[in-house]
């Protein structure tokens, strides 16, 4: 039998937008976004602030020594991938950060009209098959 996998879908917005998508996201400007959001039960969190999010914990939980805290932690401080991950915001659906291929069709549908009228740059569906996840870079694998 085939595994069913989840999905997650994420957005991905101009410099501009960007920033005020992190400090303020119920602005105006992105009403037809929250609209949609709404909607789908759904809210956003910048790529870039997960990632800072999980680095900060794994520290307090003094988990230095994993290799995904290491590299996770030398993204957060390369500048090239900053920029590029303060653009990039994961959808949560009812505060899953995964969901059910349905449930990431219909976000996915509703979200197009927006990369059309440039409210966001681009959109992607990403599913939890490992064979489709990035591994980490040699030096940080055990």
């Amino acid at each position: 039998m085939d595994k069913q996998w989840d999905y997650q879908i994420r957005i991905y917005f101009g410099d501009e937008l960007a920033e005020m998508a992190r400090r303020d996201p119920h602005n105006p400007a992105l009403r037809p976004l929250t609209d949609i959001l709404v909607k789908h039960h759904a809210t956003m969190k910048c790529q870039f602030d997960a990632f800072a999010g999980y680095v900060a914990e794994a520290e307090k939980q003094g988990a230095e020594d994993n290799p995904l805290y290491a590299w996770t932690k030398a993204t957060i401080e390369d500048p090239e991938k900053q920029a590029k991950y303060l653009k990039s915001f994961m959808l949560y659906v009812d505060g899953n950060v995964v969901y059910a291929k349905s449930l990431a069709e219909a976000l996915e549908a509703d979200l197009q009209p927006l990369v059309s009228s440039k409210l966001i740059t681009r959109l992607s569906k990403h599913d939890t098959n490992p064979a489709n996840t990035p591994q980490p870079p040699a030096q940080y694998r055990r």
